[in-house]
């Protein structure tokens, strides 16, 4: 039972490893190594030449941005999920909607809320067009 168990779990991993790779088809270059998918919903549009639209949920991935992990901090929540248009994909108008992470860092004696960088993140990189006009549509470049 335990042996059919675990073979479950390993199938279960592995569509969800294939989802994944599936999905890093059709996202911007790079973004999974910034964000988490944590949902996606597809429902009909109402228009004639898409006639469905997919919504693809992303979420900051944890952690500190590095220029504040010598501060002492908390996470502060999410800041206000942003829509942004994406290339449509078969018949599919697609958005990605994305939550960038908060902290509550004490600099200089003061609590102050502060959210990743993009543009120190880009720095210094050569980033993919599709991956520059994401960090555009939330606010980082």
């Amino acid at each position: 039972m335990l042996v059919l168990c675990f073979k479950n779990i390993e199938r279960f991993i592995a569509v969800q490893d294939i989802n994944t790779q599936l999905l890093e088809l059709i996202l911007p270059e790079g973004i999974l190594d910034h964000f988490e998918i944590t949902d996606f919903k597809q429902e009909l549009s109402g228009q004639v030449a898409y006639t469905k639209k997919l919504t693809i949920f992303l979420e900051d991935k944890k952690g500190i941005p590095e220029e504040y992990s010598s501060f002492e901090y908390k996470a502060s929540g999410f800041m206000p999920a942003k829509l942004i248009k994406d290339c449509p994909i078969r018949r599919n108008i697609v958005s990605l909607s994305v939550k960038c992470r908060r902290w509550e860092v004490l600099i200089d004696g003061k609590h102050k809320k502060r959210s990743r960088s993009w543009e120190s993140a880009s720095k210094g990189t050569r980033l993919d067009p599709e991956y520059a006009s994401f960090l555009k549509g939330i606010g980082g470049l």
